[in-house]
């Protein structure tokens, strides 16, 4: 297929790329730095410098010896986005191309309002384009289990049936966010599902829970290849942050009691949840959700197994409790339904402790560039 990737330079889009690129696929890539600058702006860069685009493609190409384009511009820019989609017109997109942090999208006004502009924009220029150049491809939407908040009953795969009154329909799944960022994730959501319902569109709405690590098969003993890793409050999902912390003897975050528990899942398995999407694509006029995690842990379960598998390895690593900065539930049911990505073929890779004591050998290595002023700052939801 000829697959184009959108928000390409990012932790998830790289190594989508590299994989559909393994696999035979020809792959486009677009992005226009938007996660490099807020990072620099808010001064958490990530724990090692990633060279941009274009010397990631070289470094590939030599690797590989496959071919990956590359294009440099902003999607909520329709001139650029159409004529990104005319020059390609792509039997796939996926789309990892938002401002990707809950943090980031609760810090002020000004962050408040590029998420909203940069993410519902992006998404509905990428359904117009998909309409008017290439619309029979199928569209793969990176979301979010953050969608559906922590009900008190189980989480459906996307979808939910309901009876009332002696009759029964079948509804999109009750979304209830936890941040601003997760909020325009269920936009998303919405306005897929009204164009698939209007414009017949094929697409498959990944809910994905927090991602973890660093290593693929693609990059596997080369470093030079590996995507960006972020250790701080903002950008940097709930394991990897951890993990920094331990290194460097930083008291693990545990947010309030710790009880809040989520759907995780190793870098690999995104991945290969992504592919298996495309090579299954959605039927026409068809918005087909799964929940994309492999396992549930909760935060205290995370810090505890850090805490092992690091003293293990001679690290002394210390568990602190603190004030929670986030309006949420510390203790509650979460039970979600994740059965379509592993009928499709997933066969997960499952947080071992081998596969947490090599996150922290390569933390270790970049010891010396990580900064403790950039790991907490305290950014408050109320």
């Amino acid at each position: 297929m000829k697959i184009l990737i959108l928000g390409g330079d990012g932790y998830l889009g790289w190594p989508s790329a590299m994989q559909l690129s393994a696999y035979g696929h020809e792959v486009v890539v677009v992005d226009n730095y938007l996660r490099r600058r807020m990072a620099q702006e808010q001064d958490v860069d990530p724990l090692f410098q990633v060279a941009n685009l274009h010397e990631r493609v070289r470094l590939w190409q030599a690797h590989s010896g496959k071919k990956i384009e590359v294009f440099i511009g902003d999607l909520t820019d329709w001139d650029f986005i159409s004529d990104v989609f005319g020059k390609v017109q792509p039997d796939a997109v996926i789309h990892y191309a938002e401002q990707p942090s809950a943090p980031y999208s609760m810090i002020d006004r000004k962050a408040a309002t590029l998420t909203i502009q940069n993410n519902i924009m992006v998404t509905a220029n990428v359904i117009f384009a998909v309409r008017e150049f290439s619309p029979d491809a199928h569209i793969v939407k990176i979301g979010t289990m953050g969608e559906y908040g922590t009900p008190n009953i189980d989480i459906e795969e996307g979808w939910i049936d309901v009876k009332h009154k002696g009759r029964e329909q079948k509804f999109l799944y009750p979304r209830q966010a936890g941040s601003l960022y997760h909020t325009t994730k269920v936009m998303d959501t919405d306005m897929l599902w009204f164009y698939v319902r209007m414009w017949d569109l094929r697409v498959t709405d990944l809910m994905q829970g927090p991602v973890y690590g660093l290593v693929t098969d693609e990059n596997e003993n080369h470093p030079e290849l590996y995507p960006f890793f972020s250790y701080d409050e903002l950008f940097g999902t709930v394991l990897n942050r951890f993990v920094a912390q331990a290194v460097v003897g930083y008291p693990l975050t545990v947010y309030g009691k710790g009880g809040q528990t989520r759907g995780y899942l190793n870098i690999k398995d995104t991945l290969n949840c992504v592919r298996l999407s495309l090579e299954n694509p959605a039927d026409k006029g068809e918005l087909r959700i799964f929940n994309q995690l492999t396992e549930t842990f909760s935060v205290n379960e995370l810090a505890e197994r850090v805490q092992r598998v690091g003293n293990g390895m001679g690290l002394d690593v210390e568990i602190k409790s603190i004030e929670n900065p986030r309006k949420e539930l510390e203790d509650h049911y979460y039970n979600p339904v994740h059965s379509g990505l592993v009928e499709l073929g997933l066969e997960p890779n499952f947080l071992t402790d081998e596969v947490l004591a090599q996150m922290i050998e390569i933390v270790v290595e970049h010891k010396d560039k990580i900064a403790n002023h950039r790991i907490f700052r305290g950014t408050k939801w109320a």
